[in-house]
């Protein structure tokens, strides 16, 4: 009985499998077709809608056409036309409507909304957008033009906004260093999100019994009053105070109480425009000389100055006053490309490549700091107006000068900063190997300090400024031999 059954059984598989594999007796254009040709599509989707790759939403578009459709041979299939969006990219909106958009840096972003330095007429209104007088939409948007395959110019550089700079000294505290007091202003500005300072030396301010000979360095912005219900002890915390502040002197500044002082006999402050450099000034770095220029900076402000013979005593005895000036620090790391660039222009530069040639193989250019906000900074402060002092600036690099300058800041003289190393040698070349140079305070404000940096990675990155970024030191110092 089982033996007959299971005969029976494997007869109607025999003829199941032969109804469903033996051709189709109806003869057709192109011969036989299977019977099972049909379930192809079918057997196809439902393998590959187990993928991760195909969704739902291909059977809508086609994804798998039908075989066999009768369809297929009675009416032609309606092209489909190829969907383009009409939103542009956001690149390209922004630039259409004059919204002005800060390039993404590591070290900068652009300010977020309700911010107190942001001012809803600083914003640039939108271009207007023109409504075409059809409804239906242009014909470029359903067949766009292919892009040129020769075109491979980058994408225009969003400009900095034309309305002028604002500066606003939110606070000033005294600081003491090594080489004397200074006042240390922390500033907000609306065009970045950086706090920028401003390091002045002017100690004649805390004498408040001897006439001050030349005008106090004080900032316009954080003598002003910046609401009606602000107190004295409001004024006093954020640093709109006069003379030296104690538990027993508290006087707080009044509004434009800037002394009239003639200049005319008095030589015009030092300034200082620094970038920040976080390797040089924290670590002590000797690829490059910011620290030893940050400290010799404060240190050269310092000095006492001797009045000419016009401005001395009746006597004949010269006269001199506290040195007086400002250094102008910009949170700007790595000449504006920031510290992860920076620490990667560093390998770039093992490798046996220079400075310049570092940032260009990362994308930045040579030198990208900008001067609009140490301009700012200096007007508020006083310095370099046409109604006010002139500078005498502390730098070797003419584009330095030349930035300023456009900005409006009058600058009456340029005060090289030689490298210590460099004075070293040329002091050994002109007085002998071993003539000692005059002794200096090993201590200063930075990691360096009074000392000096020196070695083949600092001579090459010297050499590279002078010849490729042009900046105004000889050579000929540095080429001299070594002691």
């Amino acid at each position: 009985m089982d033996l007959l059954e299971g005969i029976t059984k494997g007869v109607s598989d025999l003829d199941l499998l032969d109804m469903l594999t033996a051709p189709d007796p109806r003869p057709t254009k192109h011969g036989i077709r299977r019977r099972d040709s049909d379930l192809d599509p079918l057997l196809l989707a439902a393998a590959a809608a187990y993928g991760p790759h195909v969704t739902r939403n291909h059977y809508a578009h086609d994804f798998f056409p039908a075989v066999g459709d009768p369809r297929e041979t009675t009416q032609a299939r309606k092209p489909r036309l190829k969907y383009v969006s009409r939103q542009a990219p956001r690149s390209q909106r922004v630039k259409e409507q004059g919204i002005v958009v800060d390039e993404e840096k590591e070290n900068g972003r652009t300010r977020e909304a309700g911010d107190p330095l942001r001012r809803t007429d600083n914003l640039p209104s939108p271009a207007p957008r023109t409504v075409p007088a059809s409804s239906s939409p242009p014909s470029n948007l359903l067949h766009p033009e292919p892009a040129s395959s020769t075109s491979h110019a980058p994408a225009a550089k969003v400009t900095k906004p034309s309305a002028e700079v604002g500066v606003k000294c939110m606070a000033r505290t005294r600081v003491p260093t090594p080489h004397g007091p200074v006042f240390l202003h922390l500033y907000h500005n609306n065009r970045d999100n950086k706090e920028h300072l401003a390091i002045v030396v002017d100690p004649a301010q805390f004498d408040e019994e001897t006439p001050q000979r030349a005008p106090p360095i004080r900032s316009r912005s954080l003598d002003a009053v910046w609401s009606d219900s602000e107190t004295e002890a409001d004024r006093i915390t954020r640093g709109a105070y006069v003379g030296r502040l104690s538990p027993t002197s508290q006087r707080p500044s009044a509004p434009e109480a800037h002394a009239n002082v003639t200049t005319d006999n008095i030589p015009s402050p030092l300034i200082r425009i620094h970038s920040e450099c976080f390797t040089g000034e924290t670590i002590g770095s000797m690829r490059c000389d910011c620290g030893e220029q940050l400290d010799e900076a404060i240190r050269q402000i310092s000095q006492p100055i001797t009045l000419p013979p016009a401005a001395s005593t009746a006597e004949g005895t010269p006269t001199t006053i506290p040195g007086r000036g400002a250094v102008v620090y910009l949170r700007q790391e790595g000449r504006g490309i920031g510290l992860l660039s920076k620490i990667r222009a560093y390998n770039l530069q093992d490798l046996g490549h220079d400075t310049v040639t570092a940032n260009l193989m990362l994308g930045h250019g040579a030198d990208e700091r900008g001067y609009e906000v140490a301009a700012a900074i200096l007007r508020d402060l006083g310095l370099g107006t046409e109604v006010g002092e002139g500078v005498r600036l502390l730098t070797n690099n003419p584009d330095k000068v030349q930035a300023l300058e456009k900005e409006g800041i009058r600058i009456v003289e340029r005060v090289p900063m030689v490298p210590r190393s460099w004075q070293r040698r040329q002091h050994q070349h002109e007085h002998g190997q071993d003539a000692p140079m005059k002794e200096e305070d090993a201590s200063g404000v930075t990691m360096i300090g009074g000392g000096e940096v020196h070695g083949e990675d600092l001579d090459k990155y010297l050499r590279t400024k002078v010849l490729k970024m042009g900046h105004m030191l000889p050579l000929g110092i540095m080429d001299q031999s070594q002691p």
